[in-house]
């Protein structure tokens, strides 16, 4: 009976080592797999977060062109410094800075006594000179009655009718003396050769004039200031975008928020080598003589639009040893950089004169260590912030 018993015994002692060995070989042969299967999961996840993410966008072409600011210099449309033609002293003034005057209208007046004196004695030679030719004139039309009767020689009527020319002559050129001196005595009166506004003047009553002929010191200065002209130098590259005709916008510092129309009229058609700018003239109108000349002014030129220039974001440039470029992604995710020039810098996007085309997807910020052909993944777009746009 005891031999019964233990029989069944063993056995089950050895179906339950058997049980227990497969539950154990079960639970490290799924712990194996299971660690394996989160290398996999960890290996791919890394592989994943080895390929960086990056957001593109497309070119933007030029549609408006860019404005471009420049400074310049107001002018009288019409300015004449006035000097003095004589000398003397300035017997009076009547119009002071600020006043307007007409075409012809008397400014000022110089005392000569110099001069009065010198027409005196031109006077004086003339009258002297007609009282020869007078003589002249007499005698020698009496000779040439005697030289009918053989009174007198031949020889002798000539030299009287010399005489007679020579003295005619002296007439002449005392009288040319007169008129030269009385035209510089109309110089004693400074006149307005337009109308405008007296923009300076430098001198006063008693003071000593000198006759300076535009070397002398300036009395007065006359401007026409219902137009002005601006002076702006362009540079070089933007010159060929400026023409005759065009419109700008002109502020000044004394009006702000208030803009005035200004009209290209001229250009220099050369470019100073010092500067590497040519000079460009453009008229505002002055009627309401708000803007003053000699002021400085802001010139915003609207300038063509570009349809070879697109921009991109400021973040978009790589700068390295390769020079400078763009990355740009391909049609199978793979990084490929190019080479590209800058036409102009407008802070957060850049304007480029060449090395894209419109259907480019340019990186908008590279990550560091990208290299030609390395792989990226595009960031998916956000839904949220598209239905917001929509709505």
């Amino acid at each position: 009976m005891s031999d019964n018993i233990t029989k069944p015994s063993r056995r089950g002692l050895r179906l339950a080592g058997f049980i227990a060995l497969v539950v154990v070989v079960a639970i490290v042969v799924a712990g194996i797999a299971t660690r394996a299967a989160d290398a996999r999961r960890l290996r791919t996840w890394t592989d994943d977060q080895a390929v960086p993410t990056v957001t593109v966008a497309p070119p933007s072409p030029d549609n408006d062109g860019a404005p471009l600011q420049l400074p310049g210099r107001t002018q009288a449309y019409s300015r004449a410094p006035l000097f003095a033609r004589v000398s003397g002293y300035l017997k009076s003034w009547s119009v002071d800075i600020g006043g307007k005057v007409k075409a012809g209208q008397l400014i000022a007046e110089i005392e000569t006594p110099d001069l009065d004196q010198q027409l005196l004695q031109a006077k004086g030679a003339l009258a002297s000179s007609q009282a020869n030719a007078a003589l002249a004139a007499t005698t020698a039309k009496r000779w040439q009655s005697m030289l009918g009767s053989d009174s007198v020689s031949k020889q002798e009527v000539d030299e009287k009718t010399a005489d007679y020319t020579a003295k005619l002559a002296m007439q002449r050129a005392a009288q040319a003396d007169v008129d030269r001196i009385q035209a510089l005595k109309g110089f004693t009166r400074i006149i307005a050769p337009f109308d405008g506004v007296v923009t300076a003047r430098n001198t006063d009553v008693g003071a000593l004039i000198n006759a300076g002929g535009g070397t002398g010191p300036e009395l007065f200065e006359v401007s026409d200031i219902r137009k002005l002209r601006v002076y702006v130098r362009v540079p070089q590259n933007y010159a060929p975008d400026i023409h005759n005709g065009d419109i700008a916008e002109l502020t000044v510092p004394e009006y702000p928020g208030k803009s005035f129309s200004a009209k290209v009229e001229a250009s220099a058609g050369a470019i100073n080598a010092e500067s590497g700018t040519t000079l460009v003239q453009l008229a505002v109108d002055n009627a309401d003589g708000k803007l003053m000349p000699g002021a400085f002014a802001n010139v915003n030129f609207k300038l063509p639009a570009d349809a070879s220039a697109f921009s991109i974001p400021a973040s978009a440039l790589v700068f390295d040893a390769k020079g400078m470029r763009v990355a740009t992604l391909g049609a199978d995710n793979r990084v490929k950089f190019k080479r590209v020039t800058i036409a102009r810098d407008l802070g957060k996007t850049i304007e480029l004169g060449s090395g894209v085309d419109p259907q480019d997807r340019v990186i908008e910020n590279p990550p560091d260590g990208l290299d030609d052909g390395d792989p990226v993944k595009l960031a998916p777009k956000d839904n949220t912030a598209e239905a917001h746009g929509k709505a």
